[in-house]
């Protein structure tokens, strides 16, 4: 079986969860026997990720633009690669890219899947553009897939928002590699980042309004002297909302218990998890976060929104789900926080949990199983 992987972004600082996704599930089909090839751009992919994925084939297009990480088109190669392909598999939603390798698909009458990872409603900025992609292509991209894959049940309104079938909706979750967040040099990190030994809050991800890390601030200072023995970590590239974020620090009169560290990954990431007393992600809108089953493979507890579509995280008693609001994070942090006892115990529990449903070793059977059930159907002419 061979199977095409396509996201425009391969760039873990800025391609986030969807990124991962991609990188993760590649190398594993490749581990598994499938032949694998990832369809991307050039834009911020490091030496260093393509050594990542042993066995797997990456065909990134020159970068024209690194801002809006714009690819060169080549028509040539994108039919190429999918006429050889089985099975075509399309992340995210707002791309050049999946519009180029769809018409290449229709072309070619291969079968395919879509995994938008919750980028299906339109939020924030672009509404026009995304209003008119979705005129154009998008819709169409969606409602011909083959299948539907929804990270979480929370998804699946999405594609019936667009005119999906719910009967083509597949509900895969993110997964982990255990052997990625190995290290714990927790001591050499706090030196390393100049950070005082003193519990940590953490957040990890994107510095902008999508994630909510303003109203995590908001939240954290708002608490005051009540926790004045927690610090809070922002580990994250910036989304524009960085010098923002260290005014409201300031202002507030927090700003010394509030730290910004930029981008982390490899060990840096792994050990952020495991120093920190409470993992937070406060975003406003989420398909279920790849970092939430990263901070529970490291035995983290986390709170985060009820717009995260993670509501097991405190079925299974590793965490707790609030509004995705100022007040319902003041709320959260005061219950978990004035409990810290409790703390690891709840870790523990969102480890195991994490460690029984959520291994790539076996999501990754998952996918192979739908991708030869797909092509066992007859393909309409």
């Amino acid at each position: 079986m061979r199977v095409l992987n396509v996201n425009n972004i391969l760039d873990p600082v800025t391609g986030g969860g969807t990124a991962e996704r991609t990188f993760q599930m590649s190398r594993y089909l490749a581990k598994a026997g499938i032949e694998c090839t990832i369809l991307t751009s050039a834009c911020g992919l490091q030496p260093e990720r393509l050594e990542g994925m042993s066995g797997v084939e990456v065909t990134a297009l020159p970068c024209l633009n690194q801002r809006f990480q714009f690819p060169r088109i080549s028509l040539s190669k994108i039919d190429q690669l999918v006429e050889s392909a089985d099975v075509i598999h399309l992340m995210n939603h707002w791309t050049i890219l999946n519009s180029l390798a769809y018409r290449a698909i229709r072309k070619h009458r291969k079968p395919y899947v879509v995994c938008p990872a919750g980028a299906l409603p339109i939020f924030g900025r672009s509404r026009l553009l995304k209003n008119l992609y979705n005129t154009m292509v998008g819709k169409r991209i969606v409602t011909k897939a083959d299948r539907f894959i929804a990270v979480t049940a929370g998804e699946i309104p999405h594609y019936l928002a667009y005119g999906g079938l719910r009967e083509k909706v597949v509900v895969i979750p993110n997964g982990i590699s255990v052997e990625d967040f190995s290290a714990s040099d927790l001591q050499g990190f706090r030196r390393k980042f100049n950070l005082p030994d003193q519990p940590i809050l953490l957040f990890l991800g994107r510095l902008n309004p999508i994630k909510g890390p303003d109203l995590l601030l908001r939240a954290f200072c708002r608490l005051g002297p009540e926790f004045a023995d927690f610090q809070l970590v922002f580990g994250g590239p910036d989304g524009g909302l960085r010098l923002e974020l260290e005014g409201m620090a300031a202002k507030a009169g927090c700003g010394a218990r509030v730290h910004f560290l930029g981008h982390l990954a490899g060990p840096d990431k792994a050990e952020a998890l495991r120093a920190a007393n409470l993992l937070v992600i406060p975003s406003r809108q989420e398909a279920m976060l790849i970092v939430a089953v990263e901070g529970g493979i490291c035995g983290t507890p986390v709170l985060l929104t009820d717009q995260c579509g993670f509501p097991e995280v405190e079925e299974v008693g590793g965490g707790l789900v609030v509004p995705a609001s100022e007040e319902g994070l003041a709320a959260g942090l005061r219950q978990l926080l004035g409990n810290a006892g409790k703390l690891p115990a709840m870790g523990e529990k969102l480890r195991q949990y994490v460690s029984r449903d959520f291994l790539w070793e076996n999501i990754i059977y998952r996918y192979i199983s739908l991708y030869e059930e797909i092509l066992s159907e007859p393909r309409q002419i």
